[in-house]
């Protein structure tokens, strides 16, 4: 990862998007990716993608969403204090004690989500737990509602966590938002090596970020029936399961720097799932194995049965501690991943379909 790519990915992760909200982080992704393809758009609610023409008129689609979790304001007390609801999967027991930012009408206002010292909590009545939402309480350091409109402040705006991106022992990355900005910085590596390459693929190439997907792949759904790609590759993040307490006879196997994770089975397509294994094993990329019986949670579930059906596959990056302010990433992973997915789109002839048929294989 050079300076370049570092300080682009810095920006998508820092950059607050929450579900709803997308357009900051958008901005930002198609800025950076218009440098290499042939065309950026985005749609009425903020799915943005990038096209770099192929030899074909056939696509191929790689998809990462742009959504984060967080929270939106839901009342404002006389004291000018601030009760919200969750946006996504926000962990509501990591929450109290953490730095806000809220997207008011006048910018950015930073506030805190307040925490009632330990001297004082052990004195209440019952055990100790998590809160519930309601009894999160943000200061933004108003001593009135009045003071907190005069911030641009009011029902219905978002909030996100403040941290960042660090660096953690060796080769490994930890912010919010990895899930999945990650998945957009990777997407747009593909494009940018194979358009550095000179190299054109047979299948046209679209980048797709998507919004919405931590509420149920909304926007995978709205783009995917316009775009309508032949073939699609769906990218997000697994739960590493190599932590302490983590069951693996329970949630399977996956480990950080063990190299992306190939999902099996449901809106995963035998046939682009088989094509996935062979790249990887023709350039030496090692493969994680999932299951799914019934859903993946992710925007693959959205895609494959648009339509009359796009043959779909989900790769993921393996992430510790999702849905925190410290998700982390391996960046061992991350270029195995930019690797398997440019390899898979070269791959491509413009003879190759993905389709099932009654025939018998010789």
């Amino acid at each position: 990862m050079n300076k370049d790519d570092r300080e682009f990915l810095n920006n998508l992760l820092i950059t607050p998007s929450p579900t709803g909200f997308e357009m900051p982080g958008q901005r930002v992704w198609a800025k950076w990716i218009g440098e290499y393809a042939d065309d950026v758009q985005c749609d009425a609610y903020g799915s943005t993608w990038a096209t770099l023409a192929g030899k074909s008129k056939r696509t191929v689609m790689l998809t990462a969403h742009a959504d984060e979790i967080g929270f939106m304001i839901k009342y404002i007390d006389e004291k000018g204090f601030i009760r919200v609801d969750r946006m996504g999967g926000s962990d509501v027991a990591i929450a109290r004690g953490r730095r806000l930012t809220i997207l008011g009408d006048k910018g950015p206002v930073s506030g805190i989500i307040g925490n009632t010292a330990i001297h004082l909590r052990r004195f209440l009545s019952g055990p100790e737990h998590a809160p519930e939402v309601h009894e999160l309480w943000i200061d933004v350091g108003a001593d009135s509602a009045e003071e907190v409109a005069e911030l641009g402040i009011r029902v219905g705006h978002p909030a996100v966590y403040q941290e960042g991106m660090m660096e953690l022992g060796n080769n490994k990355i930890v912010s919010r938002a990895l899930d999945n900005r990650v998945g957009g910085y990777i997407i747009a590596q593909v494009m940018k090596r194979i358009a550095a390459s000179g190299q054109k693929p047979d299948f046209s190439l679209i980048c797709l970020n998507c919004i919405q997907e931590e509420i149920g792949g909304h926007g995978a759904m709205m783009a995917t029936h316009r775009l309508m790609p032949d073939v699609c590759i769906c990218l997000d993040v697994t739960h590493a399961t190599d932590t302490p307490g983590m069951d693996a006879t329970k949630y399977g196997q996956v480990k950080l720097n063990g190299g992306p994770a190939l999902t099996h089975g449901t809106a995963n397509h035998p046939l682009v799932t088989k094509r996935v294994i062979e790249v990887a094993a023709e350039a030496k990329i090692p493969l994680q194995h999932e299951a799914s019986s019934r859903f993946t949670g992710t925007d693959t579930d959205k895609i494959f049965h648009t339509r009359d059906g796009v043959p779909s596959a989900l790769v993921s990056l393996p992430l510790r501690c999702m849905h925190s302010v410290v998700e982390t990433a391996h960046l061992d992973d991350i270029s195995k991943i930019i690797e398997l997915l440019t390899q898979f789109v070269l791959s491509l002839d413009e003879n190759d379909t993905f389709e099932q048929s009654l025939q018998s294989l010789p």
